[in-house]
């Protein structure tokens, strides 16, 4: 007797759809999606508690440009979410095409094995002669193993279909929910798209409504501007007044040995101009601080917490000005220059330490009413535009503890904003870049 020839089915090796790269991809994209939403819904609540003002028009609309921006990065977000749907829609098609014809296939090996020239030998009494119809007992062996192995072969084949079957449930039930997915992501969208267009139509209506009131507006911003700058040379005047004043950390000088000889007396006068000069010196030329070695640690530790220092406030807030030079988005002839950045939250906010720090000054400024300086090593945090005051000049400070109540402007809508600055030294550094933005 010929030996027959089995036919066994081979599990295709289907590539797995997008990979764990792209599962990682797409939770990402979720993350930043739920942010975005958070800060579209911190701004419409600000909005809402804003009224709209003459006095106030212009932060209005840096609330609403903030909201468009996080409104267009949400639906970015969006479209960048339903594109990768897509394509796992697409690829996990195609992979239940494939593993539909390689179960077809199985079925139809499985199903030529048990039939026709196989099916005499489905009995046990033609099994029986198969073995007794061997020419010795090593082809009988032979014929007992091949039948064995035959019967193995069709039981492990079955199980095969069964588990093919099972693996194509699941992913036609995943393709269904991508699909489902798919319909609830184009729903946001659209809804997303819709909110865009009422926002972009509001604000359009804000710049006519400021546009009526340049002069009235560009009074304001000058006057504004010139309080903004008596502030960053108060503060740069009173950072000067503390590394002068940190000279006192200085080691002091060897003793001078007088020589042996000496041709004449200096006078009193010519002393005391020569230990003026001795003592003044330094300080009028110092950029920097003489610390203790406390204080340099404190300062490393600042530095090493860039971009992980809490926001120095609790609640709702959205930055309406951001540090440095910039032309306004929607009025041309406005163009602000900011030393620190402007948060606006809501009223009664307190404002709170960023880092750990000593209280160096506490001071009045027309605009910004009371302003606090804490000092981290050769860092310093700027907290202004308080209402009240919880700490004095001296006071040691932890991490998120409080330190004043922001004002609210009334007249301006119930306008609470605390500008907040950064220096290193006599240098001013970018907020945003040292704060996390999460409270």
């Amino acid at each position: 007797m010929k030996p027959y020839i089995i036919i066994m089915s081979l599990f295709c090796l289907i590539p797995v759809v997008s990979a764990q790269t792209e599962i990682i991809s797409v939770q990402d994209l979720e993350q930043q999606r739920k942010q975005a939403v958070e800060d579209i819904e911190r701004t419409t609540e600000l909005l809402k508690e804003t009224n709209a003002s003459a006095k106030n028009s212009l932060n209005r609309l840096n609330l609403l440009s903030q909201q468009l921006m996080a409104r267009k990065k949400n639906i970015s977000l969006l479209r960048q979410e339903l594109a990768s749907v897509n394509k796992k829609i697409d690829n996990m098609s195609v992979e239940i095409d494939l593993l539909d014809k390689e179960l077809t296939k199985t079925k139809e090996n499985y199903a030529k094995s048990v039939s026709n020239q196989f099916q005499e030998y489905r009995t046990t009494q033609h099994k029986m002669l198969i073995i007794m119809s061997a020419e010795d007992i090593a082809q009988s062996y032979r014929r007992m193993r091949y039948l064995r192995e035959y019967a193995d072969w069709q039981k492990e084949e079955a199980k095969r279909i069964t588990s093919k079957q099972n693996d194509l449930i699941v992913r036609k039930n995943e393709h269904e929910n991508l699909r489902k997915e798919k319909q609830i992501l184009f729903e946001q969208l659209e809804n997303e798209n819709k909110k865009l267009a009422a926002e972009e139509k509001e604000q359009k209506r804000e710049v006519t409504e400021i546009n009526k009131k340049k002069n009235n507006l560009q009074a304001q911003l000058q006057k504004k501007k010139k309080e903004a700058d008596a502030l960053n040379r108060r503060i740069d005047a009173l950072i000067a007044e503390e590394i002068a004043s940190s000279d006192k950390n200085l080691p002091p000088p060897p003793e001078a040995t007088p020589p042996a000889n000496t041709a004449a007396t200096p006078s009193k006068s010519e002393t005391a101009e020569a230990k003026s000069k001795e003592t003044k010196a330094p300080a009028l030329n110092r950029e920097t601080f003489v610390m203790t070695e406390s204080e340099l640690k404190l300062s490393k530790d600042f530095a090493n917490n860039k971009g992980l220092l809490p926001f120095p406030l609790a609640g709702k807030y959205t930055i309406v000005s951001s540090f440095g030079e910039h032309q306004h988005q929607e009025l041309t002839y406005v163009r602000t220059n900011n030393n620190g950045i402007d948060i606006q939250t809501t009223a009664g906010t307190d404002a709170r330490a960023i880092f750990k720090g000593v209280i160096t000054r506490v001071f009045m400024m027309p605009g910004f009413n009371n302003n606090v300086i804490i000092r981290h090593g050769n860092y310093l945090t700027v907290y202004s535009n308080l209402s009240q005051v919880y700490v004095k000049a001296g006071d040691i400070v932890q991490t998120q503890q409080p330190i004043g109540k922001i004002f609210t402007d009334v007249e301006k809508g119930n306008e609470t904003i605390l500008h907040f600055q950064i220096w290193k030294e006599r240098s001013k550094l970018n907020p945003e870049s040292w704060v996390s933005g999460r409270y």
